[in-house]
């Protein structure tokens, strides 16, 4: 048997982990990775890095590589491969999970707005504060090039590239992130509003309570949806428990 992990994530990791460890003799678990951060932590079993040219590519590279089962584990924000896995899934005649952590939901004295893209995070800038931490990643900072009036405190793996706003700070740094480091960032750089993406987990979830604690808003941009006719599972070992129903690989 052979799965297929489109990865990426924490929790590819540990699916990954969990399917070496627990599917029969025999089996293979290869992990792609997009190859869009450098030094990626590589997870247990086969890893392949690059991408497949398109759900076309990526539905060749199932049926020559004898895949049964394809799990989608990338970032909940990966709209693009989770399209394609569902389009190359179906030509593949391939059976395809999503493996998505649950998102984050608002609590007592948050004061959040969701919006439900980049370029609306931006517009909705200006109105709730001049000092950004900005923490959707170094994809996509085009978005708010053009703010020349704010200041952006942006954090990220690796080191963005232009166009990006013209006062930023960069802060190169990867999760876990503890509570009281996000605590010190926004006292530290006088953050009066925080922007994010709806990524979930716990890894990262720590700056949404320094928010709170420092009364300040949270632009929140909307994840994309799982394709409709795609399964979904929260955890891995909801993913092992699926990939035992539909691929038949032991108790």
């Amino acid at each position: 048997m052979h799965v297929l992990v489109l990865g990426g994530t924490t929790e590819a990791r540990r699916l990954a982990g969990l399917l070496v460890a627990e599917l029969p003799g025999g089996a293979k678990v290869t992990s792609s990775l997009a190859g869009r951060v450098a030094g990626p932590r590589l997870p247990p079993g086969e890893v392949r890095i690059g991408g497949f040219g398109g759900a076309d590519g990526l539905a060749a590279w199932l049926r020559t590589h004898q895949v049964d089962a394809l799990i989608d584990a990338t970032h909940p924000f990966a709209g693009t491969i989770s399209f394609n896995a569902a389009t190359a899934a179906a030509a593949a005649h391939v059976p395809l999970l999503a493996l998505r952590r649950p998102g984050w939901v608002p609590g007592e004295g948050d004061d959040w707005h969701p919006v439900g893209s980049l370029d609306e995070a931006a517009r909705a800038l200006p109105a709730r504060g001049r000092r950004v931490f900005l923490t959707t990643g170094r994809m996509g900072l085009a978005a708010f090039a053009g703010l020349d009036e704010l200041w952006f405190l942006m954090r990220s793996v690796d080191a963005p590239e232009p166009p990006y706003p013209a006062r930023m700070e960069v802060l190169l740094d990867r999760g876990p992130f503890a509570l009281e480091g996000e605590r010190e960032l926004i006292r530290r750089h006088r953050i009066d509003v925080l922007v994010t993406k709806d990524s979930g987990g716990a890894a990262t979830a720590p700056k949404l309570v320094a928010a709170r604690e420092a009364r300040i808003p949270v632009i929140v941009v909307r994840r994309p949806p799982v394709p409709g006719s795609v399964a979904v599972a929260a955890t891995p070992a909801l993913a092992l428990a699926w990939l035992r129903g539909h691929v038949g690989c032991g108790p």
